[in-house]
């Protein structure tokens, strides 16, 4: 990122695309203003905005001494909310019944919408392009556009 900035590319109008990790929120405060404007496309951002995902940044800054939640703590997330309900649906099973209930399962978590296909056990997904901007004096990835139910092409 300092690279780019350093060589004026942005300057000379050329904008940087990238994959959703290289501006991961836990780290983009480290970046600086040379991460603003960067396009990006990921499952997650810490400004993703709902209700679902901003008590779970919330809690997050909480437990983690004012750091944000990055995609991985999403997965976590997912993965107990996925083995809760399974869980619950089965009152306790365990063995193929808890695999049989985390297969089609919907349910809106801190990145929104997400399913698990029944036939795959792929999760089903919104995409979001995102740009680094900065609100009230942070940097954020800020989605603009966003691919709905996004499904593992390889299936």
């Amino acid at each position: 990122m300092k690279q780019f900035s350093d060589r004026g590319l942005a300057d000379a109008g050329i904008k940087l695309l990238a994959t959703g990790d290289v501006t991961e929120d836990d780290i983009l405060k480290d970046m600086g203003d040379s991460a603003l404007g960067v396009v990006t496309s990921h499952h997650y951002s810490a400004a993703h905005p709902s209700i679902v995902n901003e008590k779970f940044v919330e809690a997050f800054k909480k437990a983690y001494g004012g750091q944000r939640p990055n995609y991985m703590a999403v997965a976590a997330y997912d993965g107990m909310r996925i083995l809760y309900n399974a869980l619950e649906a089965t009152n306790g099973a365990t063995g193929d019944a808890l695999l049989e209930a985390m297969k089609g399962q919907k349910f809106e978590c801190p990145r929104g919408p997400v399913e698990i296909d029944a036939q795959t056990r792929d999760i089903v997904q919104n995409v979001y392009i995102r740009r680094v901007e900065k609100k009230d004096g942070e940097l954020y990835n800020v989605e603009f556009d966003a691919l709905k139910a996004v499904r593992n092409p390889g299936n």
